[in-house]
């Protein structure tokens, strides 16, 4: 949550920036002269509020987005502005308020030789890990964490249930999902060493599903609110070890504008669930509805926007 630490950094940046204000209000500048490109959005009343390149993502900064249009704050969208070597920067320098993060994968970003594994664990120490300007609020219990899953019947056939199972299957292995995951400790490397199962990677990026399906690949690493997990009826191994780190959805806000948004995103946060997200994005992938419409709707069904 917002600590009182940096609520106290955050109080004294707000005397720092209002004894600014006053001096340059007391300067013989010109009153014509334009602002300066580069002043940040918390300068001008705006909440920024972007999205990674990813449509799970973009439904859930679309909720945020407007649920602090309804608190009477002025929203900016900038949605679909990359992953972290992209948007973190923009948050670094002001370009962005506020962006839906994932625990796990933001505190093993910060910390890669975390040892953390549960939600509340990882959460408590991504939340001394953000840098500072940057604090992360309430953490959801909605999930769209990675995970290892295979097809019903590759499971049935070797009785598949945990990620340790695949160490007595008498074929070879086939790791498929996005590039970096081949490097990630949780990728083979981990599959080695926490499970003992040894496989080769294929770098199958957004056909993933499609590729475990048509058998290219035998195990795939799916986000877990992914509604292909559901339409393709796919089995999704269970992780008794911790080679995945929780990630939860929690948003990762600039301390400029903590105290406004809040209270706001804190309540929107506890009404999502991990069946909720997942069912979000069943509209978003089966039905093609917009991120604007199912955040409409999802905010009206849980009593969040008037």
């Amino acid at each position: 949550m917002f600590t009182a630490r940096k609520k106290g950094r955050l109080a004294t940046s707000a005397v720092a920036v209002g004894a600014v204000i006053a001096l340059a209000g007391c300067a013989s500048g010109d009153p014509l002269e334009p602002a300066e490109e580069n002043a940040s959005s918390t300068d001008s009343g705006t909440i920024v509020v972007a999205s990674q390149a990813y449509y799970s993502n973009e439904i859930i900064a679309e909720i945020y987005a407007q649920a602090l249009e309804n608190g009477g704050l002025e929203v900016e969208r900038k949605f679909q502005i990359g992953q972290r070597d992209a948007y973190l920067p923009a948050l670094d320098n002001g370009e962005v308020d506020v962006i839906p993060e994932y625990t796990g994968n933001l505190l093993q970003f910060y910390s890669p030789d975390t040892t953390a594994t549960l939600s509340d664990e990882v959460y408590d120490e991504l939340v001394e890990a953000v840098p500072d300007g940057l604090v992360v609020l309430d953490q959801s219990a909605a999930t769209d964490q990675d995970s290892y899953n295979v097809t019903s019947e590759f499971a049935e056939e070797h009785g598949l249930v945990s990620i340790g199972d695949l160490a007595d299957v008498p074929v070879e292995l086939t790791l498929g999902g996005n590039a970096e995951l081949e490097e990630r400790p949780y990728g083979p490397t981990g599959l080695s060493e926490v499970y003992g199962v040894d496989v080769g990677f294929s770098a199958t990026g957004d056909t993933t599903v499609d590729a475990l399906v048509q058998g290219t690949v035998n195990v795939a690493n799916v986000y877990s609110a992914d509604p292909s997990i559901a339409s393709e009826n796919l089995v999704t191994l269970e992780d008794p070890e911790g080679l995945f780190l929780a990630s939860n959805v929690v948003p990762l806000v600039s301390e400029d504008v903590a105290g406004e948004v809040e209270d706001i995103l804190n309540e929107v946060n506890a009404a999502l669930t991990a069946e909720g997200l997942a069912a979000l994005n069943a509209r978003s992938v089966d039905e093609q509805q917009s991120a604007d419409t199912i955040a409409t709707d999802w905010l009206t069904e849980n009593g969040l926007i008037d």
